[in-house]
Formats: C-alpha cells, sequence, structure tokens
C-alpha cells in the first residue's frame, strides 16, 4: 500500500527506538530460535510494519472481492452470499456402502459429495483382476460398472448437488457411468454440476497412480474438456491438484508452483488439441489445494494463488472473460500433518486448518478425521470433523467480513512473498520447456524429495515441534476401535461381477470397444464412445484395458 511520506518517516523513527528496546531485552531473554521461518523457509521478522507494504498498489494489488486481481475473492459478497460447501471426502466397501455413508453426511449437514474410490478403481481394474485381490473397497468406493454407479448415486439428487470425483487415470470411464446414469435418469447432461480430478500431471509428480504415459494421459483430458465445454458446460472438468503434491512432503510455496506450472500445461495442451478459445473453457476449471498447519502461510498461500492466478489468466493467456481470471478451488486439511501419537491432538489441528482455509477464502472444504492417519473414518470420528466446519460457519463469526486479514502489514508482505517466490519456480519451468518437460526431468519431483527430506529431518531433530511427537510425549497410547471390514465385500463384488458379464449382450459390448479402440487410434474424442459402452455393461478395466493396448 502506499503509505504518506510522513508515515514512512514516523515508522522508521519508531522502529529505531523499538529496536533499541529490543536489543536490551534479547541481551537478557535471547530468542528461543536462531531462525524464525514458515515451513516453506520464508523467514519471519519479529515484526511487520508500513515499510514492508510500501509498494503495494491498493487496486492493482488487493482491489475488492470479484474485481481484479481476485486477491480477495471471487465473489463480491463473499460468504454473506453464500457459504463454502461443506464437501466430506468419503467412500469405503460397496457402491450401496458408499450411497448410506452419503445419505448420512447430507442428513448431518453436508452440502456437496465427494467421492473416495478403493485402489483398484483409482488403476483402472475391476474387482477380479488379480492386481485387484486384497484392496477392493479398502479406502474407498468399488466401482466396476454403471451398475456400481447406478447403486452410488441412488437417492441422490444429481440435478441439484453437485458431486465431486477424485479419479485420474480412469476419469473418461467414472464420468462416463455418471453421464450415463444421469441420462437414464431423464437428468439432462447441461443440469449436471460438478468436479472430476483429471489430473495426470501429478500423478507422475506426486500420488503415482498412473496408467498411461504423459502424451496419451493429456489426449484423455482434452477429450473431457471438450466434451465437456460442448455437453456438461457446468461440469469442472480438471481439477488441478496441488493437495497430493503437498501430501509428498512439498513445501506450501512448491505445493502452488507445480500446481500451478501443471494447470499452464493443460491450458497449453487443451488449445493446440482442440483449438478452443481460452475464454471457452477457463471459467471451468478448479483447482484443490491442501491447508497444511502453518497457520498463516497457508492463509496467504491461499490468496496469493488467486492473485497469481487471474494475472496469469489476463496477461498470460489475454483470456478477456472475467469469469476466467477466478481460480476456484476446493481445500483439505493436511492428512500428512497429523499424528497417530495422541491422535486426539488432530481435532485442533484440523480446526486450525479449517479455520486458515475459511481466512483464505476457500470454496469448498473437507475436513480430516481424527484417526485418519490410522484408518478409514467412523460415523463418530467423521462427525467431529463435520461439527469442526458447522462450528466454523455458525459460531465464530469467521465468515461475517470478506478477507479479515487484508491490510495486514504481515499478511500482505507474506502473500507477496508467496507470489515471488511462486514465480520464481514457473519462470524455471519455463526455461525447462515447460511442465512436461520438467516432470520429465524428474525436476519437481526432486525438490518436492527435497523438501520433504528436510521438513522430516528438522522434526527428527527438533528443530521443528510436533506435539506429542517429539515433545510432551507421553508412555500410555490411547486406542480407538478400528472400523472392521469384512472381506466377504470382495468375494460378493467379484460374484456379481461375474455374473452381470454372463447377463450382458457380449457382442453390443465388444463392438463399443471396438469404438472406443477406434478413437484412440484415430485421435478422435472418446467420450462419446465411452457413454454408449459403459450403458452395454462394458466395465472400469475392459475400457481402461483399450487405452493400456492402444497408447501404452
Amino acid at each position: 500500500m502506499y503509505f504518506a511520506l510522513k508515515t514512512l518517516e514516523q515508522s522508521r523513527r519508531l522502529r529505531k527506538k523499538w529496536e533499541d528496546e529490543v536489543k536490551r531485552i534479547v541481551s537478557k531473554w535471547p530468542d528461543r530460535k536462531d531462525v524464525w521461518a514458515t515451513i516453506s523457509g520464508i523467514e519471519i521478522k519479529r515484526l511487520y510494519t508500513p515499510e514492508d507494504v510500501r509498494g503495494l498498489d491498493f487496486q492493482n494489488d488487493i482491489g475488492y472481492p470479484g474485481r481484479f486481481p481476485l486477491l480477495r475473492g471471487n465473489h463480491a459478497t463473499g460468504y454473506r452470499g453464500k457459504p463454502w460447501t461443506i464437501r466430506m471426502f468419503s467412500g469405503m466397501g460397496t457402491s450401496r456402502d458408499t450411497n448410506a455413508w452419503w445419505r448420512m453426511l447430507l442428513k448431518q449437514g453436508n452440502t456437496g459429495l465427494s467421492a473416495a474410490f478403493d485402489y483398484p478403481t483409482l488403476m483402472g481394474y475391476d474387482s477380479d483382476s488379480p492386481r485387484s485381490r486384497g484392496e477392493c473397497g479398502r479406502c474407498g468406493a468399488i466401482i466396476d460398472t454403471i451398475e456400481d454407479m447406478r447403486v452410488l448415486l441412488d437417492g441422490i439428487p444429481v440435478d441439484r448437488l453437485s458431486i465431486s470425483f477424485t479419479i485420474n487415470p480412469p476419469a473418461t470411464v467414472i464420468w462416463a457411468m455418471y453421464c450415463a446414469c444421469a441420462e437414464q435418469a431423464g437428468v439432462a447432461l447441461n443440469r449436471l454440476a460438478g468436479t472430476i480430478q483429471n489430473d495426470m500431471l501429478k500423478e507422475f509428480i506426486a500420488q503415482k497412480t498412473l496408467m498411461c504415459p504423459i502424451d496419451p494421459s493429456l489426449k484423455l483430458i482434452a477429450d473431457t474438456l471438450e466434451f465437456g465445454v460442448k455437453s456438461v458446460p457446468r461440469w469442472n472438468t480438471i481439477s488441478v491438484c496441488g493437495y497430493h503434491i503437498r501430501e509428498a512432503g512439498s513445501t506450501a510455496v512448491q505445493e502452488l508452483a507445480f500446481a500451478l506450472g501443471n494447470a499452464i500445461a493443460y491450458v497449453n495442451e487443451i488449445r493446440e488439441r482442440t483449438g478452443l478459445e481460452i475464454d471457452s473453457f477457463a471459467p471451468r476449471l478448479s483447482f484443490f489445494f491442501s491447508v497444511h498447519i502453518d497457520f498463516f502461510e497457508e492463509i496467504a498461500k491461499l490468496r496469493a494463488a488467486r492473485r497469481i492466478w487471474a494475472r496469469l489468466m489476463r496477461n498470460r493467456f489475454k483470456a478477456e472473460n472475467p469469469r476466467s481470471w477466478w481460480m476456484r478451488f476446493h481445500t483439505q486439511t493436511a492428512g500428512s500433518s497429523l499424528t497417530s501419537e495422541q491422535f486426539y491432538n488432530n481435532i485442533t489441528r484440523t480446526a486450525l486448518e479449517a479455520l486458515a482455509a475459511v481466512l483464505g477464502g476457500t470454496q469448498s472444504l473437507h475436513t480430516s478425521s481424527l484417526t485418519e492417519v490410522l484408518c478409514l473414518p467412523s460415523d463418530f470420528t467423521v462427525r467431529i470433523a463435520l461439527r469442526t466446519q458447522q462450528i466454523i460457519a455458525e459460531e465464530t463469526g469467521a465468515g461475517n467480513t470478506i478477507d479479515p486479514l487484508a491490510g495486514s502489514y504481515f499478511i500482505e508482505g507474506l502473500t507477496n512473498e508467496i507470489e515471488e517466490r511462486v514465480m520464481e519456480y514457473l519462470e524455471k519451468i519455463d526455461r525447462l520447456g515447460g511442465m512436461k518437460a520438467a516432470i520429465q526431468s524428474g525436476y519437481p519431483q526432486g525438490e518436492i524429495a527435497d523438501a520433504a527430506y528436510a521438513y522430516q529431518k528438522d522434526i527428527d531433530s527438533g528443530k521443528r515441534v510436533l506435539v506429542g511427537v517429539n515433545k510432551y510425549a507421553v508412555s500410555t497410547r490411547n486406542t480407538i476401535p478400528f472400523p472392521d471390514f469384512d472381506e466377504q465385500v470382495e468375494l460378493d463384488q467379484i460374484k456379481s461381477l461375474k455374473e452381470l458379464r454372463r447377463k450382458r449382450n457380449g457382442r453390443l459390448v465388444a463392438r463399443s470397444l471396438a469404438e472406443i479402440r477406434n478413437a484412440c487410434r484415430s485421435g478422435s474424442n472418446v467420450m462419446p464412445s465411452c457413454i454408449e459402452a459403459v450403458k452395454n455393461m462394458a466395465t472400469l478395466q475392459e475400457i481402461c484395458d483399450i487405452y493400456r493396448e492402444v497408447f501404452g
């Protein structure tokens, strides 16, 4: 912010007197640490003053909510017009089990749904694949066929509720099943709202649920986006995910930089592959970030994210529609910040992270359960996580005014510092030839590995305190009953899958799969063929095996 010269001079004078006083006090009571810094390594000064934000231009750097540069949020009325969406990530066992879980969450106050899938589904394998043995339904819902999707959605108002699907390699197939179910239920595709994660670049960087090489993976992503623009205009066909990058051990700065690097790569690929104009698809791009335990750094990160994206969209990509400048994001409290030791402390960690997400202006939020580091949540633990959001929304007043920390010398200074460091990363990625080339060279993977090692080293040495782990530890351990998992779930799913294969029209399935194969080989959009194939009862793996066959 621009301050009058008189104000800056007063600040300098007062700072000099204060620093002299601090020197006298510190000689008796030295600082507890040599360096005070965020998890990203940004040094934190003892005090922030007008001098730390003297170059900020209010109109161009801060502005008003709903106006460029969107630092203060996309919506002019903030949470007064519409609170953030409470979107608890959930799924376990069969699609029927998950449907019951979803219904419970909606009754308890969830305002959006987020689907977790088991590992075979995430990797594009059916439950009866040898690769799936022992994993079916363990960490999410089992989806083999459109019948599973239909059961998952039973009683869920898909025409009025947005659903997010955390799915990447098989995103085309899962989305095809959802679209087909909606059509068969009489819901037009242009009425559907929701998200598929569909972010393969971060899989190569972090989570590693991989199916095909980078180039064909990008082709499938472009297919979903092109189909969405033309047929499902309210759907977010990419959710650029920083969360898994953070869970892999990155810093906040790296999370934001690499997610934005991926987003830039997607924009370039989509324009090149489809010929779509930027304003035809940019408003439907969305993001997904972690909110870790470093309270103010996370708030500043989310504020900086909006401003960087708005500037990239307007200045780099020449987007003219103000909606293209919006960075719309979901956040999740950091699973990697939780501890198995004294796990009740995780309630506090999650509450503080959720509050940081709200103060940073999130549009959608999942709060982790206190035992997430140990097991899938129970009714009891997920209700605590859900109530955490509801208490913040209904009791604290945190959402009563928009961007309440704006103008803080510290917050604005930290926001600027994060933006500068992110832009340095993006410039380095550009010099490497873009994000695809950077990933192939191992650059982001190496940066994340180094950051994860440094963070763990600080914990092991006690330099960074982890309450209940390297400080204030106790010898006794709390116990909590683990949710039981019935081994019969997998056997029953395999049985029903075999029965479906026996009853379906094999000739129709073969013809549908041949059409997908032809679309892959010719470079045409696979989505219409996928929708037709799942309607004919083709399975998830049968379609994904075509991708593996054609693309490698």
